[in-house]
């Protein structure tokens, strides 16, 4: 298969993501499809794992199992409330502003300083967020606006779960690679979503699955997760990895063609400038659109990055991390 045809299907079924799931959470409670998700996403990763020995240090299973809960547990948890809450069009676009929060936490933590054209950008882009988080109360007049603002604000903890994993997880990738840390990383997140599973099995019950749970289920375990995953991990073995970040921005135009039939989601005036300030605020600071600012902590090995199917996670933080 062509590796630029086989990153293109993959951010296809990560940009429906955020409308098939609203269209799921309908029907089946959050943590109950997130355990379901994870735990059979994990098993399907089985087959491509020659062993399971793994030989981590403590503090190396401890950057794991962190990496997991912020990656999975942290990012899935407020990706499923907001969408409960928001409308499922402005996930891929906040998300995609991951490059905006990792350039901050860069210049807070890593203490780099950035040149004045790309701080520009990075206002830019972080003005664009701000309007699509706060469009519900300064322009939409809905009476339930704190709600969808609320779910908007999911969206950024989300991301910012997802900013966090790559920055816990590269060292295991480099050590024992990524399938290995994929599996591992789902099944630890399928821990931490079982107790709240449980809880929502007290007022739900298996026997009400309709036709909206079961493609929220088939989709995250088979083609959000699985599918994707081997799609994204064959492309970026075959093109080189700066450019893959091109294809994440797929992902919100896919999310508005699924969300107007599937939802009646439509982008309103204020959504499009929020998201080209986002999109223009990021390629004014690069000049191209994929960025990310802590490039020193990439993985220097041939491992392909790792992929935990976090659907409000910008996929091309550090060379498209899961």
């Amino acid at each position: 298969m062509n590796p630029i045809l086989a990153l293109i299907i993959a951010n296809l079924i990560w940009g429906a993501a955020s409308p098939i799931f609203k269209f799921a959470l309908q029907n089946i409670p959050p943590f109950t499809l997130a355990f379901i998700r994870f735990f059979f996403a994990g098993i399907t990763l089985i087959p491509f794992i020659k062993n399971f020995d793994i030989k981590l240090s403590g503090k190396e299973w401890m950057e794991l199992i962190l990496g997991a809960f912020f990656g999975i547990s942290i990012n899935i948890t407020f990706f499923f409330w907001g969408l409960q809450r928001a409308e499922s069009i402005n996930a891929p676009i906040i998300a995609s502003s991951g490059p905006v929060f990792l350039f901050f936490l860069s210049v807070l933590f890593l203490k780099e300083k950035p040149q004045l054209k790309v701080f520009f950008g990075m206002i830019i882009a972080l003005i664009g967020v701000i309007l699509i988080i706060l469009s519900p109360i300064l322009f939409d007049g809905k009476t339930f606006a704190f709600g969808e603002l609320q779910g908007n604000l999911f969206f950024v903890l989300a991301t910012l779960g997802a900013v966090m994993h790559p920055l816990l997880q590269k060292n295991v990738i480099a050590k024992i690679g990524s399938f290995k840390v994929t599996f591992v990383s789902f099944l630890i997140s399928a821990v931490t979503f079982y107790p709240f599973m449980f809880i929502e099995l007290r007022s739900w019950s298996i026997l009400q699955l309709n036709i909206q749970g079961w493609i929220g289920i088939l989709f995250g375990v088979f083609l959000s997760s699985a599918l994707a995953y081997f799609l994204f991990n064959y492309g970026i073995a075959k093109i080189k990895t700066q450019e893959v970040g091109l294809f994440t921005y797929i992902d919100p135009i896919v999310a508005v063609l699924i969300a107007i039939p599937l939802l009646h989601e439509y982008p309103t005036i204020h959504f499009f400038i929020g998201s080209l300030l986002v999109f223009g605020g990021i390629f004014l600071a690069e000049g191209r659109i994929h960025w990310h600012p802590i490039h020193k902590l990439k993985i220097k090995n041939s491992s392909p990055p790792v992929i935990l199917g976090s659907e409000a996670t910008p996929e091309s933080i550090l060379d498209k991390p899961e």
